[in-house]
């Protein structure tokens, strides 16, 4: 179980910033499914970007992630697991393969494509048992493209919704890769260097924009 605790070189659970946040949002409360919960909706709530996607090492540091304010679903899940550690709660990693039939017209076409091959969420052990949680999208874009806000509450299992709040298809999983003690940033990046290209790194500025791949 150790393995689920410690710091790596992503999952900063060391990091000082990353132990004061931590401590912050944790303040006062009295069990672990309390402080994940916590952890979870601040997560949730820095706003998702989809042009985060980086295939460097540097651009998935939780303490990158905390200090730039933003990031895509592998970038917030990498910030989520380490919050989660230095809060003392066994944490991993989980990838899959998604589609996102809400995917808006524009991306869409820049990318060719609705599926996703290398999404990233988080599990927790709480109460004895493994309990997962998608902190992907942020309250305001899931209101903007009219889906449901994923809520956590510790006990169920959280993942992305399938429908969209007018019943459409909305996420679909086409495969599950498993868990991880650490991030697999040579796994990710296999599969999303064929959209994004080998030198992408995260957009911090609308100038970052080099016209991918």
């Amino acid at each position: 179980m150790d393995e689920y605790l410690k710091a790596t070189a992503a999952i900063e659970a060391e990091h000082p910033l990353i132990k004061a946040k931590a401590a912050e949002l944790t303040a006062g409360a009295t069990t672990d499914r309390e402080r994940a919960v916590r952890l979870f909706y601040f997560v949730r709530e820095i706003p998702y970007n989809l042009f985060m996607i980086s295939m460097h090492p540097d651009d998935f540091r939780a303490s990158f992630i905390l200090e730039t304010g933003k990031g895509y679903c592998v970038q917030k899940a990498v910030l989520l697991c380490a919050l989660a550690r230095a809060a003392g709660i066994p944490s991993r990693l989980a990838l899959a393969r998604i589609r996102n039939h809400r995917v808006p017209p524009k991306i869409r076409e820049r990318l060719g494509r609705n599926e996703f091959p290398g999404h990233g969420y988080n599990q927790f052990l709480l109460d004895g048992r493994w309990v997962t949680a998608a902190a992907t999208f942020d309250a305001g874009l899931c209101k903007r493209v009219g889906v449901p806000v994923v809520e956590f509450d510790g006990q169920n299992d959280a993942i992305l919704p399938d429908k969209a709040m007018d019943g459409t298809p909305y996420i679909e999983y086409v495969e599950r890769y498993g868990t991880f003690d650490d991030l697999p940033l040579d796994f990710i990046t296999e599969r999303t260097s064929k959209i994004w290209g080998k030198d992408k790194r995260s957009w911090l500025r609308p100038e970052d924009d080099t016209g991918f791949p």
